[in-house]
C-alpha cells in the first residue's frame, strides 16, 4: 500500500499534543510512515558548532509525525477528509476526495 500523503500537501493533525494544527509536508518518509510538517511538532536540539550551524546552540526544528496522525486537507472543498485512489480515462492514478468526489491530483 502506497502512501496518500504527499510532499507540499496541506495536512490537520489529528490527534497528540499538536492535535489541531495545519501545515504543509515539507517531507515523506515512506519505509518508517512518517512525515515533516511545517512549523509542528517542534523540538529544541542541542547542536554543537559546525558548517550548518557555525554559532552551535539550542536549535528549534520540526520532528517527525507519524503519517496516522494527521488528516489531509482537500483543496477543492477546504476540509479534512480521508483519501481514495481511482483510475482516470487515461489510465493514470490519481487521488480521490471522500467527501467532494473532486480528484486531488491528476
Amino acid at each position: 500500500m502506497g502512501l496518500r500523503i504527499k510532499k507540499n500537501d496541506t495536512v490537520l493533525v489529528i490527534t497528540g499534543k499538536e492535535k489541531g494544527k495545519k501545515g504543509r509536508v515539507l517531507s515523506v518518509s515512506p519505509s518508517k510512515n512518517r512525515l515533516l510538517v511545517e512549523k509542528v511538532n517542534i523540538i529544541k536540539r542541542h547542536m554543537k558548532p559546525s558548517r550548518k550551524y557555525t554559532q552551535g546552540g539550542i536549535i528549534e526544528k520540526e520532528a517527525l509525525l507519524h503519517i496516522s496522525n494527521v488528516m489531509l486537507i482537500c483543496p477543492k472543498c477546504s476540509k479534512p477528509t480521508r483519501i481514495s485512489n481511482t483510475i482516470l480515462q487515461d489510465d493514470k492514478k490519481a487521488r480521490l476526495c471522500k467527501k467532494c468526489r473532486e480528484v486531488i491530483d491528476s
